[in-house]
Parts: structure tokens; sequence; C-alpha cells
């Protein structure tokens, strides 16, 4: 992934729905246009943040798994 971050969040270990809360109060510090990577564990949050984003106006960027993970890229709206 060649996409600059500005901030992570490792939500690896947390079930649903702490990835997403944490999610949303690590965007709420951001500014219009930037940029989350987020890593998790929870099988379930790929369909969590899809939705979480629909929801929101913010757009997923990119979604990943691979090794017991799943990496996400987020843009604040």
């Amino acid at each position: 992934m060649n996409t600059t971050v500005n901030q992570t969040l490792d939500a690896r270990n947390m079930n649903c729905p702490l990835p997403i809360l944490k999610t949303k109060k690590a965007l709420n510090s951001m500014q219009a246009g930037d940029l989350l990577g987020i890593t998790a564990t929870d099988p379930g949050s790929v369909k969590d943040f899809q939705s979480f984003c629909d929801q929101t106006g913010n757009t997923l960027i990119s979604s990943e798994s691979g090794n017991g993970e799943y990496s996400f890229v987020i843009q604040k709206s």
C-alpha cells in the first residue's frame, strides 16, 4: 500500500464494536481528507468497516487481509 496515513489505530484483539468505536473516536480528532490506518484481528471487521463508512460518509480507501490480520485505510470526509 503506497498510501501515507496521518494516524494509525491498533485494534488487534478487540471484538465488535470496539474497533468501530475507537475508529470513530480517532476520526473525530482528524481533519477532512486525513487518512486513518487500522489493523484489526476480528474477521467481522471487514463487513463492519464497510458499513461504518457507508453510514458515516467516510471513504474506505483499502481493505486487505493476511496472516489473521485485517488492514484498512479510511479517509475522513
